[in-house]
This record gives C-alpha cells, sequence and structure tokens, in this order.
C-alpha cells in the first residue's frame, strides 16, 4: 500500500514537472505555426539541358522520405564540363505555396555544390530570367536563386507560390547527386466543410478550383496570391471572405486579417486607397451574416463608428461621393482608365457602404449613426443619376474594360434595374469584358436579374478557360481576347504560339509579374453554392437560410454548406417534367425557407 502512495505522489509530481516544463518552453515562443507541410514528389520531368550529361533522372519522380544514406545509388547524376551545365525543370502537377527540399548523394569531391534554382507558376516562368521586359521578378518572395547544397545532407529553401522547379549545375567540371527533389506544399490543414457536384464535370472542377485558389492563400494571414504580393489587401478580400464562408466555415484567418488592417492604419489614414475602407465595412458586415459573432463585432464598434463618420465628410451637399482622385477612387485595374465607370461605380460602393453601416449600426444599438447611415444612403442615391447618366450614354462597347464593373454595382445596389443591366451590358458578348476580381460582382447582378443560365455559361466560358490552358488554381487577371494560338501554362512554348503568361497583362499584372494564384478570382465557387445549390443566409449565424435552386441546364446538383452548428447537406433532382425536386437535412438550429 505504502508503495503504491509513493507510487502516486511520484506520478503526480512528474506530471506537474511536465507541465512546468512545457509552460517554461512555450512561453519563448512568440508565435506558433498554424499550418502543416506537406512533400510532394514531382508528377514529370518537362525539360532537360544537356540531358547527355543527366543520368537517372526518372529515379526524382519516385515518392521520397526526405532521408539522406550511405547506399548512393537509384539517384539521378547531373555532371558539368567547362562549357556545358546540365540542368532540369520539374513539374509538381499543381500550383503550392511553399519550397524545395533537396537531398544529396556522395559524389567524388565532398565539396558544396553550386546550383540556381527558379521557382514558377508557369513553366515560361521557372525558364525565364529576370530582366526590364519580361516582367519576372523576386519582388515578395525568391524565385531565383543560386545556393550551394552539401554532400550527403538535405536542404530545404524557399517561400513562393509556384508549381514549375528549374535546377541548374553552375559549377564547372562538378558532379551533383541528386536523391530527392520534393516541393514543400505549406498550408493550413482545415476541412472542406463546403462542396458541389453536379452533373457538369467543368462546373465541378471550377467550383473545386476556386476553392483550392483562396486555400493555398489562407496561411498566417490570408493573402491575395501566394507569389505576389503575398499581401492583405482589403479589397481583395471580399471575394475570398464569401468563398471561406462557403467552404470552410468560421476560419481565424478572416478576423485575424481584417483586424491586422484596422490596427495597421488608424484613422483618419485610408486602407490604402479610400474605396479599399469600404470594402473593410462590406466585408465585416457579411462575415457578420455568416459568422454570426456578435462579440467579434462589438470590437469594432468605435473603428466602425469613426469610419463611417469620416466616410460622411466626403458626401457633398449634393448627394454625390467628393474623394480626391489621390485618396484612391478605384474600382480595379481594368476599370482605371474609364472615368465615367469610376464616378458610376464609387458612387454605388458608397452607397452600399452606407447601407452596410446602417444594418452593423442597428445591430450594436447605435441608433443616431445608423438613422445617418440611412439619411445619407438615401441622398447619394437621389444623386446617383447624376453620374449614371454619363456612364450610360458613354457610347463605350457593353463590353470595354471597366463598362460591366460599374453596370454590376449599378445594379446591386439598385440604382439601375438587374434587368436592364444584364440586357445592355453583363449579357453582352459572353464572359468579354469580364474581370477575375469584379467577375464575382457581374455573376451576381446577372443572378439578380435572373439570367442564372447566362451566369452559368460564362462561369464554364471565362473560369474554365483558364482550367483549359493549365490552371490549378485561378489567376490575377484574365481575358478571353488572350485565347488564339496561346500556349498552355504547362507546356514549353511552341513556334508560333502565344506564352500567355508572359505576353498579357496590364498595369501591376504585366508578364511574369502576373499571380497565377489569385484569391480574388474564386468569385464562382460561393456563386455556384449560392444561386445553383440555392443556398443565401437569411438571419446572421445562418439562423434562418432559404435554399432556392437555379439549375438552369444541369440535371442535377447537391454537396454542403457549412453553418456554425453544423452542415446543411442538399440535393436538387430535375425530373422529366423539368419540375425540381430536393432533399435537404439541415441542423436543427438552422431554419430552412424554400
Amino acid at each position: 500500500m505504502e508503495n503504491l502512495t509513493l507510487y502516486k505522489k511520484t506520478s503526480y509530481i512528474i506530471v506537474l514537472i511536465s507541465i512546468f516544463l512545457f509552460h517554461v518552453v512555450t512561453s519563448f515562443a512568440q508565435q506558433r505555426d498554424s499550418r502543416v507541410r506537406e512533400y510532394l514528389s514531382p508528377t514529370r520531368i518537362v525539360w532537360q539541358q544537356e540531358s547527355q550529361l543527366i543520368q537517372g533522372a526518372e529515379y526524382l519522380l519516385r515518392p521520397g522520405h526526405g532521408q539522406a544514406n550511405l547506399v548512393n545509388n537509384e539517384l539521378c547524376k547531373l555532371s558539368s564540363t567547362e562549357q556545358q551545365h546540365p540542368a532540369i525543370l520539374f513539374d509538381f502537377g499543381k500550383e503550392l505555396q511553399g519550397g524545395l527540399q533537396i537531398v544529396t548523394g556522395m559524389p567524388d569531391s565532398h565539396a558544396p555544390v553550386t546550383i540556381r534554382v527558379r521557382l514558377g507558376e508557369s513553366v515560361s516562368e521557372a525558364m525565364c530570367d529576370i530582366d526590364e521586359v519580361n516582367g519576372a521578378t523576386n519582388d515578395h518572395a525568391m524565385r531565383d536563386f543560386v545556393i550551394s547544397v552539401p554532400w550527403l545532407g538535405v536542404l530545404e529553401v524557399g517561400n513562393s507560390g509556384f508549381r514549375f522547379a528549374r535546377i541548374d549545375l553552375l559549377d564547372d567540371s562538378a558532379e551533383l547527386h541528386l536523391k530527392e527533389i520534393r516541393a514543400i506544399s505549406v498550408y493550413q490543414d482545415i476541412p472542406y466543410k463546403g462542396s458541389f457536384r453536379c452533373n457538369d464535370e467543368r462546373l465541378n472542377r471550377i467550383w473545386q478550383t476556386g476553392a483550392y485558389t483562396v486555400h493555398l492563400n489562407m496561411q498566417e494571414y490570408i493573402w491575395d496570391g501566394i507569389k505576389r504580393d503575398r499581401l492583405v489587401w482589403i479589397r481583395d478580400l471580399h471575394p475570398e471572405v464569401m468563398t471561406v464562408n462557403t467552404v470552410f466555415g468560421y476560419n481565424e484567418v478572416i478576423p485575424k486579417s481584417i483586424d491586422l488592417i484596422r490596427e495597421s492604419t488608424p484613422l483618419p489614414r485610408w486602407m490604402t486607397m479610400c474605396t479599399y475602407s469600404l470594402w473593410w465595412i462590406l466585408i465585416q458586415r457579411d462575415w457578420y451574416l455568416y459568422q454570426g459573432n456578435l462579440d467579434y463585432l462589438k470590437e469594432q464598434k468605435n473603428y466602425l463608428c469613426d469610419l463611417l463618420q469620416l466616410l460622411m465628410t466626403r458626401i457633398g451637399e449634393d448627394g454625390l461621393e467628393k474623394f480626391n482622385d489621390d485618396e484612391g477612387r478605384f474600382l480595379d485595374w481594368p476599370s482605371c482608365e474609364n472615368p465615367l465607370a469610376i464616378n458610376a461605380g464609387v458612387q454605388a460602393l458608397v452607397i452600399q457602404a452606407m447601407k452596410a453601416g446602417y444594418e452593423l449600426c442597428s445591430v450594436l444599438g447605435e441608433d443616431m449613426l445608423a438613422a445617418k447611415c440611412e439619411a445619407v444612403r438615401r441622398k447619394m442615391v437621389n444623386a446617383a443619376p447624376k453620374v449614371i447618366k454619363p456612364f450610360l450614354k458613354s457610347g463605350m462597347a457593353p463590353d470595354a474594360p471597366g463598362q460591366k464593373q460599374a453596370a454590376s454595382l449599378l445594379a446591386l445596389t439598385g440604382l439601375i434595374s438587374p434587368k436592364e443591366a444584364n440586357q445592355k451590358y453583363l449579357s453582352v458578348n459572353g464572359g468579354h469584358g469580364f474581370s477575375t476580381f469584379y467577375g464575382y460582382y457581374m455573376l451576381q447582378a446577372m443572378a439578380a436579374a435572373g439570367n442564372y443560365q447566362g451566369a452559368i455559361d460564362v462561369i464554364r466560358q471565362y473560369w474554365g478557360a483558364m482550367i483549359d490552358l493549365g490552371a490549378t488554381t485561378f489567376w490575377e487577371d484574365f481575358n478571353l481576347d488572350w485565347l488564339p494560338d496561346a500556349s498552355r501554362i504547362d507546356e514549353l512554348v511552341a513556334t508560333g504560339k502565344k506564352d500567355i503568361h508572359r505576353d498579357y497583362g496590364d498595369h501591376c499584372y504585366k508578364g511574369f509579374r502576373h499571380s497565377l494564384c489569385h484569391g480574388w478570382s474564386s468569385g464562382p465557387t460561393s456563386w455556384l453554392s449560392e444561386h445553383v445549390l440555392g443556398v443565401q443566409v437569411v438571419e446572421p449565424g445562418c439562423r434562418v437560410v432559404r435554399i432556392t435552386p437555379h439549375l438552369g441546364d444541369l440535371e442535377w446538383v447537391e454537396g454542403t454548406f457549412p453553418t456554425p452548428y453544423g452542415q446543411i447537406v442538399i440535393r436538387h433532382e430535375k425530373g422529366a417534367d423539368a419540375k425540381v425536386r430536393s432533399r435537404i437535412d439541415a441542423p436543427s438550429e438552422v431554419k430552412v425557407l424554400q
């Protein structure tokens, strides 16, 4: 008995010491990485230089384990001369965020070997040099660098967005033994609580690609892109937030990111640009609508109220917004050379922000400010024709840059009828004139007009074209006019073909600077769940949702939708009589309207 008591006391002391040591150790850590690391072997070798100097490249395609050993066989050997330097280009099969793990063998010389690493989102980018012509850059992340690798060792390098990696042996008369080359994929290990499937595999793939695009950008903070800019741009976040709401449900990366912007840009500073601050308000409204976290919303109260008051100082007595041009009257890059579209679009954005301000202030008990927001909104609505009429009478083509952007904002704000916007602008010439960021709002405006089939067709045409060109994530910029004779991004550009990554883009998107994994382009993912699967949130926290499917030419659709109370499971099927029959299983806390 005494021995048992002693054992219990000893065990108790050991537990206490363990807890103490754990807290001592962890107290020195200022931040823990919330992400996981996954190692991926190449799926194929795209190209070799001086292939006669390369032996056993096929060994690098086998699954590895990241450990050097003394066997030194079944590995890739690269041998250089004074004039000839071999190189290999690898494809890891999909876009990822991270770097490379290099496992080496035992050449006769023990000296470190110098290699050049080039990472690329396309084959062309991984093959290019940094110069003043093609747009390739080491801005934001190192994609082109020289390193030394050890004899019989393991080295991990790189932190960028990429799919392709080129390795060049630089030393003269040297030998490099490569046991493994693996991509290090760094991401949040979180479940896809939302899902979407239908009888059209093209739409399924588009939905999944949009979800994956945002997933990659959900690092410690949510970025705009994983190659560039790798920053928290509040304007870019709104389509990403809607995708997070649809696919992942609550994730701390969203409040963490929008709080970062709030804290780093204290008022009266704008969040880079005046229109960006408008998006912060809209994000707060939609995040609260889907997640219903009142405590978090209360934390935003002081900043929100002060921001709304500041915005009101930019509204003239005539009811028009009076932002100065140097404050950033900005919609998106394709719109920036269309001042009439900007005037109409910014007026609509401020009206939307005032509406969101009214709703949030009402929830927060700020009734006087809520009433003030509503009064300003009405005043701006009454004044809006002064900027709408010049836009409508501009004579510019409906699919010219900025036209569909402005038309969609006007429709969603109720300043013109959605049917008019759809007929005169949005449905003209299909996906031509769409942009990756504002494409989401163009689709929303088409839905508001009841043109669900037209929106589905545009999704297939515009976003599907990126997939046809080899995309595994959606791009920062895209234009259907680029398509004729365009080469795929996962191929060497053949003679007579256009390099779609190098040759196209404008403004900050030029050439290889162009990001091929940009979260703002994920609009179809949330749109398909909202309008085809049919889930629309009616009350904060998904306490009430309306499920109204719009299948268009689809035969069936099924999927899940995350709520704070669990998933809603849905299937819609079109019968021989063309009527849609639905099966819906929702948590008991969620009221479903049909």
